[in-house]
């Protein structure tokens, strides 16, 4: 009876022994762990004061679309881009700066008309249409057909072939203004302008005209890529503006209209040699791992792609800028890419997939700001749940600069490859969205669009991003 009482007391002992380890343990987790958020919360917020006070990047901006404008891929503006690419990151102090070849399409815009001749033989001409990116055109020449109006792809299916063929297909979905976020609204209609034309040409109609894909109740037509499915005849198409649409919904619905023309020289040229341009700061002692941030270099050839990608490209470029700056040392090399062909191709994302996956590289994470320039809410996350979280235990240091959102899932297009051929986590920085739709792809995505403090606190949030990730990993 006393060994056995003196061998319980010896566990007893013992569990209190590892209790008070244990407790000790996590006393000083935590001691380190408040040590660690003043430490980086001084770090960044070093960054934060550089960036405000100085505003580079949106100095780089106003270069970007007032002295170079748009920048289709495989066009002479997209290559003056490059350059100014290279320029600013070297300029930015990255140890490394180099161009990656890769092959782009070249679509060109040419000119564009739609018009409706009623009954009464009055003719109406719908000067803000907009052709959509990759269409085809009509060789410059008339094309005439009656017009038919249809909500949806279910509306197009039940009228038919016997009523759509030898018709000019108007497709009329309506941003549904009582979505709150924007982005997810935004898929709904863009599905007319990417699958419309060829939804409509399954059932003979010569021609495709859409209301445009955006929120903004205005008469600013919005282009964008759309892809033909090759089992169809491809057809020409055409988006036009809010204002244009309503117009044209009220003369189909009361019968007015006699026929329709569209008239279009848009095509494409050669494929044009092109850059991904890059720019690295080299890790200090885990060089090895690489964390990829960037926004796309093209644009859409209206407007001056301010916010789409002007803004991202520069905010990456600025997060280069204030970590040599500021005199921090990133422990994992940081790669800033400005992507090339993101709006009608993605040759950019998928050959700096295909090259890292060649190097075998590894890529612990990567970053995309392709949301505009607008005020940073958060994060968007591709990655599994124990990253996530690890993410999402650093929003301590985040609060200070309004971004608190980790919560939704995504990334980037250009960045997805990565994921695809590495498995690579992904993050996109997520800007407030409200008035994102009102301008991308149109005339109106203009650098006065675009505000100074709202653009740099998305450096800001971008820059917080990378030095956490540069420093735990993840």
């Amino acid at each position: 009876m006393k060994n056995k009482f003196k061998i319980y007391t010896i566990l007893q002992l013992m569990k209190k022994l590892i209790v008070f380890t244990l407790i000790c343990f996590n006393l000083s987790a935590v001691a380190q762990s408040k040590l660690d958020f003043e430490k980086d919360s001084l770090v960044i917020r070093n960054m934060s004061d550089y960036i405000l006070d100085n505003h580079v990047g949106y100095e780089d901006l106003r270069v970007l679309c007032k002295t170079i404008g748009h920048r289709i891929s495989g066009s002479p503006a997209a290559a003056k881009a490059v350059i100014w690419g290279k320029n600013a990151l070297k300029e930015a102090g990255c140890d490394f700066v180099y161009f990656q070849p890769v092959m782009v399409p070249h679509w060109i815009r040419g000119q564009e008309q739609f018009n409706i001749t009623l009954k009464n033989g009055k003719q109406i001409i719908f000067d803000q249409a907009l052709g959509l990116g990759n269409a085809v055109g009509t060789d410059g020449k008339n094309l005439s057909a009656p017009i038919i109006e249809v909500t949806d792809v279910k509306e197009l299916e039940t009228l038919g072939e016997e009523n759509i063929r030898g018709k000019i297909v108007f497709f009329n979905h309506a941003w549904n203004q009582k979505i709150v976020s924007p982005f997810d609204e935004y898929g709904g209609c863009v599905f007319y302008r990417w699958a419309g034309p060829s939804e409509a040409a399954k059932f003979g109609a010569v021609a495709c005209i859409i209301r445009s894909a955006g929120s903004g109740k205005d008469n600013f037509a919005h282009t964008g890529s759309m892809r033909y499915d090759e089992k169809y005849n491809k057809i020409p198409a055409i988006a036009i503006s809010y204002l244009e649409a309503e117009k044209l919904q009220k003369l189909c619905r009361e019968r007015s209209i006699q026929s329709a023309s569209v008239n279009s020289t848009s095509h494409f040229g050669p494929e044009v040699l092109s850059y991904n341009v890059i720019g690295e700061i080299k890790g200090s002692d885990i060089a090895d791992e690489i964390i990829t941030i960037g926004g796309h270099l093209d644009s859409w050839d209206v407007g001056e792609g301010a916010h789409d990608d002007g803004a991202g490209c520069v905010q990456s470029i600025e997060v280069m800028r204030a970590l040599k700056r500021t005199g921090v040392t990133p422990r994992r090399t940081i790669r800033c890419v400005l992507f090339m062909n993101e709006e009608n191709g993605l040759r950019g994302g998928n050959e700096y997939a295909r090259i890292a996956a060649e190097k075998k590289e590894k890529h612990i994470c990567a970053i995309e700001t392709d949301a505009g320039g607008n005020s940073p809410r958060g994060f968007e996350l591709k990655m599994s749940p124990a990253q996530r979280a690890k993410v999402k235990s650093w929003n301590k240091v985040f609060w200070p600069y309004g971004v608190y959102n980790f919560e939704e899932e995504g990334g980037g297009a250009d960045i997805s490859p990565l994921q695809k051929n590495l498995g690579t986590p992904l993050m996109g920085l997520m800007p407030d969205p409200q008035r994102y739709f009102d301008l991308h792809h149109t005339h109106n995505d203009v650098f006065e669009q675009v505000h100074r403090r709202e653009l740099s606190l998305g450096a800001v949030a971008m820059s917080a991003m990378v030095y956490m990730l540069s420093e735990y990993g993840l």
